[in-house]
């Protein structure tokens, strides 16, 4: 840790000096923990507030407050902060009564300093924990939030191709094209020009939510002061506030977008929205608007692309009805992101290998040390995006059911794993029976369970490893799949925890192993909806051992 760095925030409430000195200076404060020291709960209960603490320490012994008291205080204040007590040895009554209220740990007076930091550093873990976790639902809230945008957008844009391969009656198309335009934008209102044969007039094509004596302009010549500007430019004009004060449509809104609807670079009609607030159009707005546009002059110019356009709509009409369907949109779209990213990462994997085989010439130590750790960014990127993409396939219940041959998906799985084996130089194997091993299932789901598995493995198993698939038959009438590996292990503690979402052994910032922690929440939930379970034994130093047991098809356990 930098030395200037400074960490969480720690309120102690202790009246006794010498325990505060021992709490506060001689152990909290050289490791950088900012230590505030009051002696009262009043004072505490205001600093609670003022200070905002990540974790206070409150003495059981107060002078204005008991400590039962104390704890309830903070309660009614609403307060989530964990809270630390220091006891006297013989108060484990005291104690209990604490942690009834709320307490996260304690401390025994007398106490050393290395109890101090022991104990604050098991809650802040926690703390820390849940910030980690609260940080990432508010990431994948606001990532839902924006798909569940685009997947309107993208609705409406269909809505527009379907428009356009089946509607032939222009006013009424014009009308539709707008109508869309308004929802792309979120502007009050909106208009179309036409401009034919280049001429100066503009002609109003289509209105919504005009005034009266404007929308009855419909079919005529009508000039908004800003829209011929852009039909001799030819650019689009976004303008908002004072600055559209000396233009007519000013008394139309605040905000003013208008965009050039061209047709072999000329300009042959216009589309304009406006804003009653002056909020300015933002620069995706103002690509869909452009998008619009290109329908128009589509639907303007060009009759022998309907039959195209009509192709294209039955297409996105599939993406459409996924799209009613909620959560299976977004599986699709992301499984799409995860395909498209893929293409880039393995380009850019492909010429950083280059570059470290000295196919482009020849490296210093600094530049290869660099390159190395582009290679290791774009590996950290690949995974999130697989993690990703399975987050949204998990508790899904099987697809189809077919008879499965455990031997044959580890054997494919390992030849799918064996280039990343070959780079860490670990010895990578599958032990099959002769005799096909057969359960019911969805050979999809079980072959990501079986890469998620190897992945997980050579992830955290050093070079010169050893990593190993068995398939086997337990009790009969049970497939078991075992992978075993010699990598570092997993302590008890973390043993009960590794099969849940997000969850990671090494949680901190500086870990050297990406990811997710999603890949054995999936192996878990795809095992247990084909009805069988998951295990896992570890060593700490000499290896993990993870397992999975699936009933056997009927006429398989038979033989």
């Amino acid at each position: 840790m930098p030395a200037t760095e400074v960490r969480e925030r720690i309120l102690l409430v202790e009246p006794d000096s010498e325990i505060a000195d021992l709490v506060a200076r001689q152990s909290l404060q050289p490791l950088r923990y900012r230590v505030k020291v009051v002696g009262e709960a009043g004072a505490a209960l205001q600093e609670s507030v003022t200070f905002a603490p990540h974790l206070i320490i409150a003495d059981l012994h107060l002078p204005d407050l008991s400590g039962k008291d104390f704890l309830a205080a903070l309660q009614s204040q609403g307060d989530d902060v964990p809270i630390i007590v220091i006891a006297d040895r013989g108060e484990e009554r005291d104690i209990i009564q604490a942690f009834r209220l709320g307490a996260a740990d304690f401390l025994l007076w007398p106490m050393q300093e290395t109890e101090v930091v022991s104990a604050v550093e098991r809650v802040l873990k926690q703390v820390r924990e849940r910030q980690s976790k609260l940080k990432l639902s508010q990431q994948l809230q606001k990532a839902n939030q924006e798909l569940q945008r685009r997947v309107r957008e993208l609705t409406t844009l269909l809505e527009l191709t379907k428009t356009m391969a089946s509607v032939t009656n222009q006013k009424i198309l014009f009308q539709q094209l707008l109508d869309g335009a308004l929802r792309l934008t979120a502007a009050d209102k909106g208009w179309m020009f036409l401009r034919e044969n280049k001429a100066k007039h503009l002609i109003l094509a289509a209105q919504r939510n005009l005034p009266r004596t404007l929308a009855a302009r419909l079919g005529q010549t009508w000039d908004d002061g800003l829209s011929s500007l852009v039909a001799l430019s030819g650019e689009p004009l976004n303008i908002y506030g004072d600055a559209l004060k000396r233009f007519k449509i000013y008394t139309l809104g605040k905000a003013a977008l208008v965009v050039p609807v061209k047709a072999k670079k000329e300009v042959v009609a216009l589309l304009a929205v406006a804003r009653t607030q002056p909020r300015p159009f933002a620069n995706d707005e103002q690509a869909l608007l452009q998008a619009t546009a290109d329908y128009a002059a589509m639907a303007l110019v060009n009759a022998q692309l309907f039959r195209a356009l009509e192709e294209h709509a039955r297409a996105m009409q599939r993406t459409a009805r996924a799209a009613s369907r909620g959560e299976r949109l977004k599986n699709e779209i992301l499984q799409n992101l995860s395909h498209e990213l893929r293409t880039p990462l393995g380009v850019a994997n492909g010429y950083v290998e280059m570059l470290l085989e000295g196919q482009m010439g020849a490296l210093d130590d600094e530049q290869r040390e660099a390159i190395e750790t582009v290679q290791q960014k774009l590996e950290q990127i690949a995974n999130i995006v697989t993690s990703m993409t399975a987050l949204q396939t998990v508790s899904i219940a099987p697809k189809q059911q077919a008879r499965v041959n455990l031997g044959d998906l580890a054997r494919l799985a390992v030849e799918r794993q064996k280039p990343a084996a070959k780079k860490k130089r670990i010895a990578l194997s599958a032990h099959t029976p002769r005799k096909a091993v057969e359960v019911l299932g969805d050979p999809d789901q079980l072959s990501m369970v079986f890469d998620h598995l190897l992945d997980n493995a050579l992830k955290f198993t050093p070079e010169r490893g050893q990593v190993q698939v068995w398939v086997s038959i337990d009790r009969g009438d049970l497939a078991r799949v075992s992978v075993e590996d010699t990598g570092v292990g997993i302590g008890e503690d973390h043993l009960p925890h590794v099969f849940e979402r997000f969850y990671q052994v090494d949680g901190s910032t500086t870990r050297s192993v990406g990811g997710l922690g999603l890949g054995l929440a999936v192996v878990k939930e795809i095992i247990e909806a084909h009805g069988g379970k998951v295990g896992v034994e570890s060593s700490v130093g000499k290896g993990t051992t993870v397992y999975f047991l699936l009933p056997l098809a009927e006429d398989s356990a038979m033989d």
